[in-house]
């Protein structure tokens, strides 16, 4: 069983960067880039909609959502697209082992960024009355 657990999480983590390099392919319709990219984000993100401390819901998302998120994002891609970036992506992940922690501090400096914008937003529109 935990060898089937470890062949699926490979297999979705195959997916993702399937998915990561198919939206910057051109042929992807903008809405398929636009949804490729969130779950990309999402999946490599340290954040959770659900934190991961909390007994059985904290890992629903990674179990439930990040693979239901992929297997929509790969409808939206074209066919011929995606096998592409299928075999790129199987050359590049038994080639390329040391670009895993830029791919991280990408993914966590666009969040800092959508915590500043929304912080800055809150505190923008509560200006004192006089």
């Amino acid at each position: 069983m935990l060898e089937s657990w470890k062949r699926k999480a490979k297999q979705l983590k195959q997916e993702v960067f399937t998915l990561w390099l198919a939206y910057r392919m051109p042929g992807v319709p903008w809405y398929a880039k636009a949804f490729g990219a969130l779950v990309v984000a999402y999946a490599l993100s340290p954040i959770d909609l659900i934190p991961d401390f909390i007994p059985v819901l904290g890992y629903l998302d990674d179990l439930i959502l990040v693979p239901l998120g992929v297997a929509l994002a790969i409808k939206m891609i074209p066919l011929d697209v995606f096998q592409q970036a299928q075999e790129e992506a199987a050359q590049r992940l038994t080639e390329d082992k040391g670009s895993n922690w830029i791919a991280g501090v990408i993914i966590v400096l666009l969040w800092l960024g959508v915590i500043f914008l929304i912080v800055f937003r809150i505190f923008s529109n509560n200006q004192p009355l006089n």
